[in-house]
């Protein structure tokens, strides 16, 4: 088997890629209904902008502390009731709008309860991954999830765009492309009942103890490669990553088109993502620098974008947004899964969708004002100049983090040495005993 999809020899893994493809596919296509669904109810920019972000607030809100229970019980568990929570909120939208009945606050509301769904299904998700694989594999197995999804980006909003379209354009046509997405969420269900328990790589969950959560963020402090990882993340979470927006913005007010160009814009983001998650997917390990000139890069094209003077050229051009986008994210990913210890990673890979994702409820309004106010343009502009900001933060911060190898209490930073010494299970175990006094 080629060395780019050596994690699907695990029968685990093939399981849980596929339940993630037909999921995700719905997924995309509600992503991109219920966007059209808010432009058609209200035609503003600042709605679109209010809808994603309260489906990102609970991210913000609840995800450190979801990671806390991602690392006190099953994650495959958790998993199937995070999916059968944000298939039931699907499902109450699709019918609202099919029925004709959806009006902009029930968007608000579903969007608010799928996020919190969103918020308990991400640490574990991400943090399930290490243990469908070997250590040798996760790289390769983040690489492939990300494969997975922006496979399932490129068909979903062009799906969507295409049966939206096909039905007319109008609100009860969008809750077509979102009753599908809440039957997808039964492919996941049934996968993870599947699989084989003997093969996973799970960790004694831990036991319910105070201060879990602020061992989570003390540990994560005396990391400068993950505070240099987050604080680029968040940058580009924030300000960079509001496709939802500035992609629905672009085509209807700067190039004055209709639902399906809208979808295909997904789609061709994904082509770039896809491509750079494949690459990676051939990577044994990820340098820093890689993540660094990934978050330049992200910066930079989405300047360039701004302005492009055609549709068009902006289509042929998304491809490296997304390639750029992908790179980065799965090179923090990689990086977080790889270096924190097993008993502590549900929290670090929670605090991490905290940030990346979580940041959307803050940058989202922001960017649909400035979209509403300067014109569509200005969103992209703004987003990139803001993320590349956030890379020179963050190498600021890790400079004055590494200057010494001292702390900010003045003390030394021993954490990767203990760790690679006595091994992460033990070392994280005494770094929360240490954490909680």
């Amino acid at each position: 088997m080629s060395p780019t999809f050596r994690s699907l020899r695990n029968p685990n893994y093939r399981r849980y890629a596929l339940g993630s493809l037909v999921s995700n596919i719905g997924t995309w296509m509600q992503r991109m209904a219920q966007d059209w669904l808010v432009l058609v109810l209200t035609g503003s920019g600042t709605a679109l902008g209010i809808t994603t972000g309260l489906q990102f607030l609970p991210v913000l809100l609840l995800s450190p502390y979801a990671g806390v229970i991602a690392d006190r019980m099953s994650k495959r568990r958790l998993l199937q009731l995070t999916q059968l929570a944000m298939g039931v909120s699907s499902l109450a939208l699709g019918l609202l709008a099919v029925t004709g009945m959806a009006e902009v606050w029930h968007v608000y509301v579903i969007a608010l309860l799928f996020g919190i769904g969103s918020a308990f299904d991400a640490p574990a998700r991400q943090s399930f991954v290490s243990e469908l694989v070997g250590r040798d594999d996760i790289t390769n197995a983040v690489s492939l999830n990300s494969a997975t999804f922006n496979l399932a980006r490129i068909l979903g909003p062009g799906l969507a765009g295409l049966l939206v379209g096909a039905l007319g354009g109008g609100a009860r046509a969008t809750g077509w492309a979102i009753l599908i997405n809440a039957v997808s969420y039964a492919a996941v269900i049934w996968q993870l009942e599947k699989m084989d328990t003997a093969l996973l790589h799970s960790p004694k969950p831990a036991a319910r103890e105070k201060g879990m959560l602020r061992a989570g963020v003390a540990y994560i402090r005396t990391q400068p490669r993950m505070v240099l990882i987050l604080i680029i993340v968040f940058f580009a979470g924030t300000f960079g990553m509001n496709f939802q927006i500035t992609s629905a913005l672009m085509a209807t007010e700067a190039y004055g088109k209709g639902a399906g160009e809208f979808g295909l814009l997904g789609s061709v983001v994904a082509i770039g993502s896809l491509v750079g998650a494949l690459l990676a997917a051939r990577r044994v390990r990820v340098r820093i620098r890689l993540l660094v000139g990934a978050g330049i890069g992200f910066g930079a094209a989405n300047m360039v974008s701004a302005i492009l003077p055609t549709y068009w050229t902006f289509v042929v051009f998304s491809p490296i947004v997304g390639f750029c986008m992908i790179t980065l994210l799965n090179s923090a990913n990689a990086v977080l899964q790889l270096e924190s210890a097993p008993l502590l990673r549900g929290r670090v890979m929670a605090i991490y969708m905290t940030i990346v994702m979580g940041g959307t409820p803050l940058g989202s309004p922001v960017i649909g004002w400035v979209g509403e106010t300067l014109g569509p343009r200005w969103t992209l502009l703004t987003g990139g100049a803001l993320t590349i900001a956030g890379v020179f933060l963050a190498l600021f911060v890790h400079a004055r983090m590494t200057r010494g190898g001292e702390r900010g209490d003045g003390s030394i930073l021993t954490a990767p040495i203990a760790a690679s010494t006595v091994g992460p299970r033990v070392w994280a175990s005494q770094f929360v005993a240490r954490a909680r006094k």
